[in-house]
């Protein structure tokens, strides 16, 4: 049953509040399709409340200019209160967005580590970039400072790594912000809102709006009092985003959306552990978290002499994924987040038959099972092979458990069809020559590539992509730059008359 009390999840100026308007909505278990809790619904009234806060905190309020060390101090803090309701959160997520528990667990020691990489980040600055000005008489210095209010507004599929990536760099760098989580998967959200709280962060600096895009993160994207603003979600919202914030010109970070190859050559199969080594990572690059990823490997890319076998394994393992409530144990793979995603994803694989893809497994919806209620939004892992460029499934973001086949013979062959994409976010080379491998990873046109491997990141490392799948840079020092202003101050030692005018 929804918990009715859970109604008051707006957070401006230190405090818990209710939508303006009385609204609320239920946040639903996409396991069962039944509410689980309630939250407050803003609108563009809340959006206002939780800016004026942020924006008094950071114009007249002391955490701009609190020490670096102290900031540091506070998201280490927060790093172990995390640790510390790490089974808690994991939980949480694994309700809220439907993947395992054990995926929630991995998820919450990510954010924590977030947290505790940007504050040694800011920690090991330097005061500056002296600026030689060639006279002794002038002191240069180039300085970094917050950029000021901050508008984040992040996706349903990873809500608290997500809010993560943005939050610590934000708050590392002297800013304050205002979050908008998805409103089908807020509730790590407020429960991080919290544990800010908890570790000392001033009131003012942090705020939470819960609601829908379309008021509450329309009117943070479009508001004059917001020097900047981070999203991250699909390409049409981005689009959506950029063009409210170009009237105030106000900083602007997009990750979006993504359509990643995988591609292996027939050298990485050649011994039995390697074939199964990359018949492995190619179903944690497709299915992890239902393929509800920006970055899953969705697009394989196999040298013909591989194919007919790598495929004929693929399949037999996909069918053998147990789904189910991401609590149940040994699920392997929950629900898709809503039914509306659920009938996205049946209409792209439908497409595809119809265009003249192979249904080699999956595509349709699961027998119910104890685990695996009726009303749950679940969905079959699917391979689709015989795949060519010109289909909607091959092109477009399904966000979702199917996996497209497409064959290469030459290298060149394999580079043009990884970097025949709108997107540019990630992708992947399996093979066995190290100089091939990173030949071809130098020629593919993505944000991240793995080489003989597939879905880990470096919080050290940006993260971020090509084309269509963004501006924006996360994690790694570009991370805690995006929150940032650059000044060039120039102090003059002996100040002397110009004499350029007569008088």
């Amino acid at each position: 049953m929804a918990d009715s009390t859970a109604r008051a999840t707006i957070h401006a100026g230190g405090e818990w509040l209710t939508a303006a308007s009385g609204a609320t909505r239920e946040i639903i278990d996409p396991a069962d399709g039944l509410p689980c809790a309630v939250v407050a619904e803003g609108d563009e009234r809340d959006a206002d409340v939780a800016v004026a806060a942020a924006r008094r905190a950071f114009d007249a309020g002391d955490w701009p200019g609190t020490p670096v060390a102290e900031r540091a101090a506070l998201l280490r803090r927060v790093a172990d209160l995390l640790v510390r309701d790490r089974e808690q959160l994991g939980l949480l997520e694994s309700r809220d967005a439907g993947k395992t528990v054990e995926e929630g667990r991995v998820d919450i020691d990510c954010v924590a580590d977030a947290f505790r990489y940007f504050a040694d980040l800011v920690t090991a600055e330097g005061a500056g970039r002296v600026v030689d000005a060639g006279s002794t008489e002038v002191h240069s210095v180039v300085v970094h400072e917050p950029v000021g209010v901050c508008a984040l507004i992040t996706p349903w599929n990873y809500p608290l790594l997500q809010a993560s990536w943005k939050i610590a760099p934000a708050l590392a760098a002297g800013n304050t912000f205002v979050v908008k989580p998805s409103e089908l998967t807020p509730l790590t959200t407020v429960a991080l809102i919290a544990l800010l709280a908890e570790a000392g962060l001033p009131a003012g600096v942090a705020g939470l709006v819960t609601g829908p895009g379309r008021t509450v993160g329309a009117r943070l994207a479009g508001h004059p009092d917001v020097d900047l603003v981070s999203f991250t979600g699909g390409l049409a919202s981005g689009i959506e985003v950029a063009r409210a914030a170009a009237p105030t010109v106000k900083k602007v970070a997009l990750e979006l959306g993504g359509k990643n190859p995988n591609v292996v050559f027939a050298d990485a199969c050649a011994t039995p552990e390697d074939f199964d080594t990359a018949v492995d990572q190619a179903l944690n690059a497709a299915f992890i978290h239902s393929g509800q990823v920006c970055s899953a490997g969705t697009r394989l890319i196999v040298e013909e002499p591989v194919w007919e076998r790598f495929v004929a394994e693929l399949a037999r393992r996909a069918a053998r994924i147990r789904l189910g409530r991401g609590t149940a144990d040994g699920v392997e793979c929950g629900p898709l987040v809503s039914e509306r995603q659920r009938a996205k994803v049946e209409a792209y694989v439908a497409s595809a038959l119809a265009e003249g893809a192979v249904l080699r497994t999956g595509g349709k919806r699961p027998e119910p099972s104890a685990d695996r209620p009726a009303t749950g939004y679940f969905y079959e892992p699917t391979v689709l092979d015989q795949c060519h460029r010109e289909m909607r499934v091959v092109r477009e973001e399904v966000f979702g458990p199917v996996l497209t086949v497409e064959t290469f013979r030459t290298e060149d062959e394999a580079v043009a069809l990884a970097n025949d994409t709108e997107y540019g976010l990630a992708g992947a080379v399996w093979s066995t020559d190290a100089g091939k491998a990173r030949r071809v990873a130098g020629r593919l046109r993505h944000g991240t590539v793995w080489i003989n491997d597939y879905h880990p990141y470096l919080p050290q490392a940006e993260w971020g992509g090509f084309g269509k799948s963004g501006t924006g840079r996360e994690l790694g020092p570009t991370g805690l730059a995006e929150y940032r202003e650059t000044k060039h101050v120039y102090q003059n030692l002996a100040p002397r008359p110009v004499r350029w005018f007569a008088g």
